[in-house]
């Protein structure tokens, strides 16, 4: 098969038939539903895309000689690498990086995950071609992933295996000839229901110990799986007209509780089954954390210029660029904007090639570039916030303008500097929804708890930071300052 176009994406969807739930009800159909129908639109979107720029976005299958995505790409070469990039960067431009989740992350993750799948082989080489099987599946098949990390939060304190009711989390039940059930609860899967498949992983930051075997699984099944619900948050597209809500009438990908009932998963499918120390490393010595931060990174670097780009229009429409304290805040997002490049540039030139053949960007740049954002991102939106002050309080609707009384007062009103009422209020209106609508919300906690908890994180990076190259600097200092004294 080739990479898919949208009008495939969508009537996968349908077929499908997955089971949603939302606002108290399940979704008959997610392609006609209100919470769901705009944003499939703009992931289809995407899959045209592909075509429509197929110099960037496709490339021939190694193994059936069709076109498949690009951002599945295997890269040998920086070369490679940069290619991905590029069209990791077309995508996002699409949505000015406020889709977080799509599709490309999760290609970069089974590429790396099947490609450097010797981890999986510790338990039985079984798993290890499961790996890479999937990996071939889903790119030819252009499969479109939604994935789940993390346990339900009942007492954090405890493991899993050491909570009240030690069942609520997703966990082993039963090996069968033909597979495994699993059975519980998994948090939080972005675009849940409308994609194809569902990766269940273990966390990347919170490790498991071996009591905690039952709960460390890896495996991907089809999202109409019998006796896997979506229970979706409620909507943050209102129904609203694109000129009223920008980015979220268009771009609220949803957030999802997975259920498993009882689940059946074919051997085929699993990755990891009962083994904790296998999930704690699974990330890491598969290099899946590397290559999804490199999408990230690039991702993030299209939303900074996203963000810069609205802060540049805000300041021109009302006259304000000539403040000091205004061009010194347009200033925080330019820096933001060149380290992330600067991170991006050394992650891909400083690149090698790992044991599998895979063209690996330098995580050094890249950890540092993830644990950077979340802490400098609400920061932009606050930036966004305070140039637009009580302008983004008066921000009437499309329907205002369009009223035969009240449009010439409003337009007249609320024209700026180089702007009319009209196209002012529309400005202010995508930077409202880009940080204090739901939507705009949502980004800045999204962005902040990306990769998980940032201080817990920071303690991750701290530890693994290489510390004695600097202590020893200064002990050679110091003792160089002493042979000085007489």
């Amino acid at each position: 098969m080739t990479a898919k176009t949208g009008a495939e994406y969508i009537k996968r969807l349908k077929e499908a038939n997955n089971n949603v739930y939302i606002h108290g009800e399940r979704v008959e159909d997610v392609t006609e539903h209100a919470a769901f129908k705009n944003v499939i639109q703009s992931m289809a979107h995407l899959y045209d895309l592909q075509y429509e720029k197929k110099e960037k976005m496709l490339y021939t299958s190694p193994k059936t000689g069709d076109l498949v995505g690009v951002t599945f790409l295997h890269p040998t070469s920086i070369e490679d690498l940069i290619k991905r990039r590029e069209a990791i960067t077309e995508w996002a431009k699409t949505s000015g990086g406020m889709m977080g989740r799509s599709p490309d992350y999760l290609n970069a993750e089974v590429m790396a995950m099947g490609m450097n799948n010797s981890i999986f082989a510790e338990d039985d080489q079984m798993y290890a071609d499961n790996a890479r099987n999937y990996y071939e599946y889903a790119r030819e098949n252009d499969i479109s992933l939604t994935h789940t990390l993390i346990h339900p939060q009942v007492n954090r304190a405890k493991m899993q295996h050491e909570q009240k009711d030690a069942n609520v989390a997703l966990h082993l039940v039963e090996k069968r000839e033909d597979g495994i059930v699993v059975d519980g609860i998994r948090l939080l899967a972005t675009q849940g229901g409308i994609t194809d498949e569902i990766l269940v992983f273990p966390s990347t930051v919170k490790r498991a110990g071996e009591k905690d075997d039952p709960y460390s699984l890896a495996f991907a099944i089809p999202n109409n799986t019998p006796g896997l619900r979506f229970i979706s948050r409620e909507s943050f597209d209102y129904g609203k007209h694109q000129w009223d809500h920008p980015l979220s009438s268009r771009f609220e990908e949803g957030d999802a509780i997975v259920s498993f009932d009882h689940v059946f998963v074919p051997w085929e499918r699993v990755f990891v089954c009962g083994d904790s120390s296998i999930c704690n490393r699974t990330f890491h010595e598969t290099n899946a954390v590397v290559h999804m931060s490199h999408q990230v990174v690039a991702k993030n670097i299209v939303k900074t210029e996203f963000v810069l780009g609205v802060a540049l229009s805000m300041m021109d429409a009302i006259g304000i660029d000539q403040f000091q304290h205004v061009q010194d805040k347009g200033t925080e997002i330019m820096l933001t904007l060149e380290t992330m490049r600067s991170h991006l540039y050394r992650a891909e030139h400083n690149a090698k090639l790992d044991k599998s053949g895979t063209m690996t960007p330098d995580f050094v740049a890249l950890d540092a570039a993830r644990n950077w954002y979340p802490r400098i991102y609400p920061r932009l939106t606050e930036i966004i916030r305070i140039l637009g002050a009580s302008g983004l309080m008066g921000i009437p609707t499309e329907a205002d303008f369009n009223h035969a009384e009240i449009g010439p007062i409003i337009h007249r009103g609320l024209q700026g500097k180089n702007l009319a009422g009209y196209e002012r209020v529309q400005l202010f209106r995508l930077a409202w929804d880009m940080t204090l609508s739901a939507f705009g919300s949502r980004q800045t906690h999204y962005e902040y708890y990306f990769f998980g908890d940032p201080i817990r994180m920071g303690m991750t990076y701290f530890s693994n930071y290489e510390k004695d190259t600097f202590k020893n600097y200064i002990t050679d200092f110091l003792k160089g300052s002493s042979s000085l004294q007489v």
